[in-house]
């Protein structure tokens, strides 16, 4: 049976006697022993309904809208048979239909590939969801350079990109090369200004653009971000040398939507300091094995700025040593002991720019028109406020504000106090995701009820297409009379295209580079490079091939690491029902059951049917060909680690230049730890697993 809050889209209703033995906390069938336990575990209250989900057989909204019947409807919104549909897993996106309904399968798979950046680790959690979704970051969160790393992507491909897009919009207004349109915003302010009404005609324009979102491109018509020069408002040339991506600031082609954005966000991130050398290197030992001798035997990288500022103090008569400077470890602890807040802080602030962004253009299926007219009766409040309010009175009310928190500290102590003994989330309560935004998503729970959508249909979202070839190096499409630019046909066909004279030259430089690669040449430090990168190569073959060894006699370490490095015959298709991995180093398939009423995970030797249950139905979780198998519901915590260590990867990659398959811990409310090893597609198995279950998720 169930637990409360956990709905099947195909099943028959609860009998009643059930539902009042699921209110009193007791599975249908307990003993009398069994309901004088209760238990505190977070999966077995995982479900328990909040006062801010509306239905009771939902945890949270994310669970209530995936289950809900939409208008609108997709290939992963219809549940037609009993089993499990695969709507295009390793097929080519033109043969994958329209899965959500209102959104294009390009952005869908553009929020996925962007979750599995983010998302490295979730818990299931018991607290009250005063936001009505889950998902939310964890207070306790730890800090790790590649959680940095990632949050500051995130910034980039929302925050950054957003001013950027605002700021060239300002630049084309002030450049007056779209005269009709600066004349109109010039003759309103005037006229505002003179009537003393400038801050009541802001507000009411903004009102106009948060509910009628037509208003949006006529007030500021879109163009593609690297075709506007900041300095001039006018057309330049992308800095990619041709517009590839509209979304972009280089204008960089791409392969599917977003990726373009994407790696200036990954270059972006490896352009910064010390710590951002750290959060380039993907340093996450929070997600690196047990035990990794390669790991072990390689030398930290991040070492290296500090290694070459104590280099130069040397140089110039200093002495860094730790026994003479006493503030070198006292310092390199503080820094990075405050990197904890200003990775929240960022992720806070994308957080808040995500939801105002889904606030004002939502995602189905989130509601459309409620987000906007809170936002608007917000600024409808300020709009009637500033009808009476005069400059006198503003000046007043801010000087007798900074009096009052200067000279009432004491009182204000008093406030707190009382305020946190009679109300203690009161804090979380005046948080915008918990007020003005209740009910808005980020991207991240966006794209968790999006996939939660398909599961409850039982048609599991496709992941996003890759491929190994490079994008094409041409425009991308573009209709001229749509750009709103101040330029002729013939100018923006050539500051798009990639100017022939350049492409000639280049040709010609990389000729001539040929060529002289072509000739007898002393290239000894190629050859030292070449040296070391056989020589470290063989170094972890020979590791790799002791562990083997090491495996047979039983090392369980050893086990782990077997076919971390998959060979290319190796790598096939998986999903969306079995999933190549490994359980202590032997060869098999993680299946997910929902042909069941209760949706399992297990490990086989055997492959499935493709509804997840065994082909053999006689093997059960006793028999030699399964390891183990846990209900879904059961699962409490999630965790993606990594098949070897952070800097083993690194060295691995620059020497192999093969791709490391990585693990997935699943821990059951028992506490039992389930350590898969060498999953291929290991996102793709974490988001199924997360978007099956009603357990609320926190993001650690």
């Amino acid at each position: 049976m169930p637990m409360p809050g956990y709905v099947f889209r195909d099943g028959q209703p609860i009998p009643d006697s059930e539902l009042k033995a699921q209110d009193e906390g007791v599975h249908p069938g307990a003993s009398t022993s069994d309901i004088t336990r209760v238990s505190t575990s977070a999966s077995s209250a995982m479900n328990t309904p909040t006062s801010s989900t509306t239905d009771g057989d939902h945890p949270t909204d994310s669970h209530a809208l995936a289950n809900a019947d939409h208008d609108e409807k997709g290939a992963a919104q219809v549940n037609e048979y009993n089993k499990v549909k695969n709507l295009g897993w390793n097929e080519h996106p033109k043969e994958v239909p329209q899965l959500v309904g209102g959104l294009d399968n390009e952005e869908l798979w553009t929020l996925i590939r962007r979750f599995n950046r983010q998302m490295y680790h979730v818990k299931a959690t018991t607290a009250p969801l005063l936001g009505g979704l889950d998902l939310e970051i964890a207070d306790q969160d730890e800090f790790s350079p590649d959680k940095l790393r990632a949050n500051v992507e995130r910034l980039y491909m929302t925050v950054i990109i957003g001013l950027m897009g605002f700021g060239k919009h300002i630049a084309r207004l002030r450049s007056w090369r779209e005269p009709r349109r600066t004349a109109a915003f010039a003759t309103a302010y005037a006229l505002a200004w003179m009537f003393n009404l400038l801050i009541p005609t802001c507000l009411v324009t903004l009102i106009v653009l948060i509910v009628y979102p037509p208003s949006r491109p006529i007030l500021f018509p879109p163009a593609p971000l690297a075709l506007v020069d900041s300095n001039t408002g006018g057309v330049q040339s992308p800095k990619a040398g041709v517009l590839g991506s509209h979304d972009s600031a280089t204008g960089a082609p791409e392969k599917h939507k977003g990726e373009a954005v994407e790696q200036e966000a990954s270059n972006f991130v490896s352009g910064i300091g010390s710590i951002a050398l750290s959060s380039a290197t993907g340093k996450h030992e929070e997600g690196d094995p047990d035990s990794d001798p390669l790991n072990k035997s390689v030398p930290d990288p991040t070492r290296l700025a500090m290694a070459g500022a104590d280099a130069k103090s040397s140089a110039q008569g200093g002495n860094p040593n730790e026994n003479h400077d006493k503030t070198k470890q006292p310092m390199e602890d503080a820094m990075w002991g405050k990197m904890r807040p200003v990775m929240h802080t960022i992720g806070d602030i994308s957080d808040g720019w995500e939801r105002f962004a889904n606030a004002l253009s939502p995602t189905p299926p989130f509601p459309k028109e409620k987000p906007r007219l809170v936002l608007a009766s917000v600024v409808a409040a300020a709009l009637a406020v500033s009808l009476f309010t005069t400059s006198a009175m503003v000046m007043k009310g801010t000087t007798a504000g900074i009096g009052a928190g200067f000279f009432s500290d004491p009182l204000i102590w008093r406030g707190l106090d009382w305020l946190n003994r009679n109300y203690p989330n009161w804090q979380k309560l005046l948080e915008l995701r918990n007020s003005l935004l209740r009910g808005v998503p980020t991207n991240a729970q966006l794209t968790i009820t999006l996939l939660r959508i398909g599961e409850a249909n039982k048609a599991p979202i496709p992941p996003p297409p890759s491929s190994d070839q490079p994008p094409p190096n041409k425009p991308a499409d573009l209709n001229h009379d749509d750009v709103p630019l101040d330029a002729s046909t013939e100018e923006i066909h050539s500051a798009i295209h990639e100017d022939p004279a350049e492409k000639e030259a280049a040709e010609a430089a990389a000729a001539t580079t040929a060529g002289a690669e072509g000739k007898p040449k002393h290239r000894h430090g190629e050859h030292i490079i070449n040296f070391f990168r056989g020589t470290t190569k063989g170094g972890v073959e020979t590791k790799l091939g002791i562990d083997k060894v090491r495996a047979k006699i039983g090392s369980p370490h050893a086990k782990n690491h077997l076919g971390v490095l998959p060979k290319p015959s190796e790598i096939g298709p998986s999903g969306p029902v079995d999933f190549k991995g490994r359980y202590k180093g032997s060869k098999g398939w993680i299946n997910i059951s929902t042909a069941a009423t209760i949706p399992c995970v297990s490990w086989s030797k055997a492959a499935s049917d493709g509804t997840g249950r065994a082909v053999e139905d006689t093997i059960d979780k006793h028999d030699k060909h399964v390891a183990f198998k846990v209900p879904v519901q059961d699962i409490k915590e999630l965790k993606k680690v990594g098949g070897l260590g952070w800097k083993a990867k690194i060295v691995v990659g620059w020497a192999t230049g093969r791709t490391v398959a990585d693990g997935l811990e699943i821990v059951d409310k028992e506490g039992n730890v389930w350590k898969l090893t060498a999953i291929q597609y290991r996102d793709e198995l974490f988001n199924r697993l997360i978007a099956i279950g009603g357990q609320k998720w926190e993001s650690w």
